[in-house]
């Protein structure tokens, strides 16, 4: 494996809000990451390498409960006003367990992040910017 734990804290140290994402995405990808999942209940964070090897966070916050609804209009209203630097990490967290979002995975090499609910299903993608 090529990256450690230690080194992604770095780089998520310098994510002051959504509109650092695609800087941090990048810096990640270079040091070996091919996916990862971000589980919203806790925030442990799941990193694979090309090879599928994976390490994990463990959890960063104190437990969230996630909806059992999917409030969709909202979720995409909270993830654009994070994106565009509105939000924090952590209310955007919260924001995703309100509106039933379970889990996101983000591909580097397809560079998009896709949303879970709980039951697993696919409820949203969206293509990652560049830097």
């Amino acid at each position: 494996m090529k990256f450690t734990i230690e080194e992604i804290k770095a780089e998520h140290q310098k994510v002051k809000n959504g509109a650092d994402f695609p800087k941090y995405i990048q810096a990640i990808k270079n040091r070996g990451v091919s996916h990862y999942t971000v589980y919203v209940s806790d925030g442990n964070t799941e990193y694979f390498d090309q090879e599928n090897q994976s390490d994990t966070t463990g959890s960063k916050y104190d437990t969230l409960t996630i909806s059992k609804n999917i409030n969709l209009e909202n979720f995409k209203l909270r993830l654009k006003l994070h994106q565009q630097g509105g939000t924090d990490y952590l209310t955007f967290c919260k924001d995703c367990a309100e509106n039933g979002v379970e889990c996101w995975k983000i591909d580097l090499n397809t560079m998009t992040c896709t949303y879970f609910d709980k039951a697993e299903n696919n409820i949203l993608v969206e293509q990652i910017p560049s830097v």
